[in-house]
């Protein structure tokens, strides 16, 4: 009671202590402010007050009274205060600033160096908040509890499979953001893939002379998407060649997936196509009159999948298909796709696949249009350099050497990646993707719903384990794997992503692991305005269910541009960006669409478009060390395993000529 009564009669000047004591050094008092010491001793003597904030006086060791009088001091303070706070307050700031000015280069190197570790904090933990790191087996994962989003949709937490490796990964990330990226990314690494040069549109002395006009004709319904088609479409060069019939423009199968009702000149110049193949098979836009009235089926001139194996055989063709084409005068392929094997098949067809494939289907004026119009946003740069951009863009983006791009107005780089995670995939790997139970159930329902006869045969078949599965290469790549492969060769955390899928399995929240490393990510309707993407939207009742992913727009270092299946005019465009790329990465080699473009890449890429393939066995292999591995080990393994990949070899017995073109058939090589 007592130290409340007196603090009451406090006198109100000494509520000016914090700020005036600051004017007298307790290691050095100044006698012409006594101000300070008279402060401080009241603070000691008052009875009752906070213990934090007494002090001894500075200077001796002598205390005030605790019996003085309040208002003798309050007097003593004013008249004092009036007549040396001025001259005190002098004297005080000079030293102040004499100290200041002897230590400024201290001061302003340790703020600097506070200010940078504060801002290499931030870059090391952006985007991780919603993640927790577990040091445990290769199958780890974060909680599953649901979190609502602001739109009021449950969203379930996202699944992490290797906690341990990124958080090392970012960490990595942020050390090396103002380093440069290691130049082996950007280039072939042998010298020997230059030495490869097109060729299939030259004529040879073994070619077969110009083909009369047959009166026999093949008609090809292709299914499937775009790239399932171009296969198709060449395929049907070949065995029109064979049989020695004319081939009527092929025509595409309505999909109940793809929902797209484009046909041959909605993608691609029908008139060129027609005069690149001249010299080689006759190719028509319709049967003659008198042949489109047959009931082509009632007499027997359909020929379905069920009646070819895949990859048949040129006999095979020869036993089929002919004996109906000198009969009938025509033959209808129905569903073809992946009907005429690689080998064994003589040059002058292999030839042609090439010559089809590379040289006459180009795409259609409109698709080139607003494929130049992705790649100039992509680049920032308006004029093809290079021969992949003239094929694939023709006249849409105009070529002028003269002009060199400035890399400080944006990206002249930009690495294109075909990420594959789509349900369809998942749940026919039988691969288990971290998810627990739920996601067990969910794919198990999407496997009874469209993979019963694979079911029945899983019935018949012994058991494999999900581990067994993974280590022998069996299992589609996550996000979270392609981004710990990028990461691993080192690819800046400011690269830009572009990332429009066939439904990413798990969206949002799968990719949430790929965002937190590399969290710029664009889409085709980030690049494309509305108006621009209206005509292709409308060949496609689904082409609307993109996904459709928030980016953080920031300076870029290059571009990653992530290739999207859709509808076949969307699809074109995907193919276009992902052509034209400076690298191009995949996560499944045996996908169409990573096949051509590859493939597309080697032939006019002159050696200077490399493809980045990781081997799914042995990346297994290596993310089974999760809970192991140093940082160093992981980037030198990856890196050994995608360089191994990229050594340049001629086509192998069997092997795809559209992935692979370097061969005598296809490609001429310079000694």
């Amino acid at each position: 009671m007592e130290g409340q009564s007196k603090r009451a009669n406090q006198p109100p000047g000494l509520e000016f202590d914090s700020s005036l004591r600051k004017l007298g050094s307790p290691g050095n008092p100044d006698p012409c402010c006594p101000m300070d010491d008279f402060i401080l001793g009241m603070k000691e003597a008052a009875p009752g007050s906070d213990s934090s904030v007494g002090r001894r006086m500075s200077g001796g060791g002598n205390h005030l009274n605790k019996t003085a009088s309040l208002d003798s001091l309050k007097s003593s303070f004013f008249n004092n205060i009036g007549n040396k706070h001025i001259s005190c307050k002098g004297v005080s700031s000079g030293k102040r600033q004499n100290w200041f000015h002897k230590n400024s280069k201290s001061i302003c190197f340790t703020i600097g160096l506070m200010g940078f570790f504060l801002w290499l904090d931030y870059l090391m933990f952006v985007d991780f908040d919603s993640m927790n790191f577990y040091n445990k087996s290769v199958l780890e994962t974060s909680s599953t509890k649901d979190n609502r989003d602001v739109s009021g949709k449950n969203e379930s937490s996202s699944v992490l499979m290797y906690g341990r490796l990124m958080s090392l990964a970012s960490s990595s990330l942020a050390e090396k953001e103002f380093r440069e990226d290691p130049s082996n990314l950007w280039k072939e690494p042998s010298s020997q893939a230059s030495a490869w040069k097109p060729c299939a549109d030259r004529k040879s002395s073994e070619d077969p002379g110009y083909p009369k006009q047959s009166n026999r004709f093949i008609l090809v319904s292709a299914n499937g998407g775009l790239n399932q088609q171009r296969v198709a479409v060449c395929n049907a060069v070949a065995v029109a060649s064979l049989l020695k019939a004319s081939l009527v423009i092929p025509r595409f199968l309505y999909s109940t997936v793809w929902k797209d009702p484009s046909q041959f000149g909605d993608i691609y110049k029908e008139e060129h196509f027609i005069k690149t193949m001249k010299d080689d098979i006759t190719i028509v836009k319709e049967l003659p009159t008198y042949l489109q009235s047959l009931d082509l089926e009632a007499i027997g001139s359909v020929v379905t999948d069920a009646d070819l194996a895949k990859e048949a055989k040129p006999n095979d063709y020869i036993r089929l298909a002919l004996p109906i084409l000198l009969r009938n005068g025509v033959v209808h392929f129905l569903g073809f796709g992946n009907r005429l094997g690689f080998d064994p098949l003589t040059p002058h067809l292999q030839k042609l696949r090439c010559k089809c494939n590379f040289h006459a289907l180009k795409f259609a004026p409109n698709i080139q249009k607003v494929g130049s119009l992705l790649v100039k946003r992509i680049r920032k740069y308006h004029s093809a350099r290079n021969m992949l951009d003239r094929e694939l863009l023709g006249d849409a983006m105009p070529y002028n050497p003269s002009i060199r791009h400035d890399v400080n107005k944006g990206p002249s780089k930009h690495i294109a990646l075909h990420l594959r995670f789509e349900e369809d995939m998942v749940a026919y790997s039988q691969c288990d993707f971290g998810g627990g139970e739920s996601e067990k159930n969910e794919l198990q329902a999407y496997r009874e719903t469209h993979f019963p006869l694979y079911l029945q045969r899983l019935k018949n078949m012994k058991p494999v384990s999900s581990e067994e599965l993974r280590l022998s290469g069996r299992c589609p790549l996550t996000p979270e794997e392609a981004a710990l492969v990028l990461s691993g060769l080192g690819l800046k955390r400011g690269t830009y992503i572009y990332l429009a899928g066939s439904h990413i399995y798990g969206g949002w929240t799968r990719m949430k692991p790929f965002t937190s490393l590399y969290p710029n990510l664009v889409t085709k309707e980030d690049l494309l305005t509305p108006s621009e993407l209206e005509p292709f939207r409308n060949f496609s009742s689904q082409a609307s269910a993109f996904m459709n992913l928030q980016i953080q727009r920031a300076s870029p270092v290059h571009l990653l541009f992530l290739c999207h299946l859709s509808s076949d005019k969307l699809a074109a465009l995907d193919f276009i960006a992902c052509a034209t790329a400076d690298v191009f990465a995949l996560t499944d080699s045996g996908s169409q669409l990573s096949s051509l473009v590859s493939g597309y890449r080697t032939y006019f890429g002159g050696g200077h478009a490399p493809t980045l393939r990781p081997n799914r066995k042995r990346l297994a292999a290596i993310l089974l060390e999760n809970g192991t591995i140093g940082w160093d080990t992981f980037q030198d393994r990856v890196k050994k395993m995608i360089e191994e990949d990229q050594l340049v070899h001629v086509r192998h017995y069997g092997q795809s000529i559209y992935r692979q073109p370097r061969s005598p058939e296809c490609m001429c090589k310079s000694h």
